[in-house]
């Protein structure tokens, strides 16, 4: 995965999106031969010489300063995911050591904690999304995702390559696994020369169409809360609150995916029914 590519790509893709009537300049008609701004357009409003601008989108990022990278981002709408995408892809990689993340290299204590969720189905994710840990309820509730081999035991292999995962998310499936496309790009940025990493987005650019379609829409947005809809096959429907909590001190995990239902819910009671013996 080339970073001079991505960069070029990730900020073409940004001017597409945005129409000079958008930005407060006229639009004098006729034929435009690009979807979106033109360079210059994007130049002006950011305040930069069409050199410097042009420089940046070549891949040339490290001749840029931060503060025109600011101005860039500005102009082009981005948010502060997709700022901060921009800043690490514009600069030299900071070498990354690759991360191979067995499960049997989960600290003792990580999985002690995940086996104390007792009502909560909890994942121990690695940089390359691998669920490196879990425990039973997140088993019962997701389905035997032990059982793969282990180099396709990851968040993005059970989204996109496993059948029962689109049963269980249903109508939800699409904005689940766009959710997912998008912080992997996050995850690209933040761990820029991690060969493991690229190797299996490439894997899933491969296997899956639907992998490969997201991942050209070039979207960026970390994990954050949200509310899943489930479609169990043994308890029917289960709305489960999902939260990413970030490791800091654990360096080849990612953090723990946490889902708890709303108490006294009939999803409660649910989780309940899955994880009694």
């Amino acid at each position: 995965m080339d970073d001079r590519t991505e960069l070029r790509e990730f900020l073409t893709s940004r001017r597409a999106r945005l129409r000079p009537e958008d930005v407060g300049l006229r639009d004098y008609g006729g034929v435009r031969r690009v979807a979106g701004l033109r360079r210059e357009e994007l130049a002006r409003l950011a305040g930069v010489s069409i050199a410097h601008y042009t420089r940046l989108e070549q891949g040339r990022g490290d001749s840029v300063s931060d503060e025109v990278l600011d101005a860039v981002g500005a102009a082009l709408r981005l948010d502060a995911d997709e700022s901060a995408y921009l800043r690490r892809i514009a600069r030299r990689p900071v070498p990354c050591a690759d991360d191979a993340g067995p499960s049997e290299d989960v600290p003792a204590g990580l999985r002690h904690l995940l086996e104390s969720f007792v009502m909560t189905p909890a994942l121990l994710v690695g940089r390359h999304t691998q669920i490196m840990g879990w425990n039973r309820l997140a088993v019962a509730v997701f389905g035997d995702f032990p059982a793969l081999p282990e180099d396709r035991r990851t968040l993005s292999h059970l989204l996109f390559t496993e059948p029962h995962s689109r049963e269980l998310f249903r109508a939800g499936w699409e904005r689940v696994a766009a959710e997912h496309v998008a912080h992997l790009r996050v995850l690209l940025g933040r761990y820029r020369g991690d060969s493991g990493l690229a190797a299996h987005i490439e894997q899933l650019r491969a296997l899956s169409e639907d992998f490969a379609r997201m991942w050209a829409e070039r979207t960026v947005a970390r994990a954050r809360s949200q509310v899943y809809v489930l479609h169990h096959p043994v308890v029917g429907e289960l709305t489960l609150h999902g939260e990413r909590v970030s490791l800091p001190d654990a360096p080849v995990c990612c953090g723990l995916d946490l889902f708890a239902a709303e108490p006294g819910s009939a999803s409660e009671r649910a989780l309940r029914t899955l994880g009694s013996p």
